[in-house]
């Protein structure tokens, strides 16, 4: 009766030693898809005044106007801006 108990305990001690590698195994694996940025290279966003869109300062499309920097994301909403200016 107690080795029957001490089995049953083992055979679930194992069963979680694997769970816990496996979920871990997972875990990395996930990680290394998507990697997260280094703190120094997190990108700056602007926003586009003509439809509301952010996007990455080095991705935009960029205009000085009347002394203020102007962004833009594509060559549509600069053409928009530039009509109802």
């Amino acid at each position: 009766m107690l080795g029957g108990l001490f089995r049953l305990l083992l055979i679930a001690f194992v069963v979680y030693i694997v769970f816990v590698i496996v979920r871990l195994a997972r875990a990395l694996k996930k990680a290394a898809r998507n990697p997260r940025p280094e703190a120094g290279g997190q990108k700056v966003l602007v926003k586009d005044e003509v439809c509301g869109t952010y996007l990455p300062r080095e991705e935009a499309l960029h205009e000085v106007r009347d002394g203020r920097d102007v962004y833009f994301c594509s060559e549509n909403c600069r053409r928009k801006s530039r009509t109802a200016s």
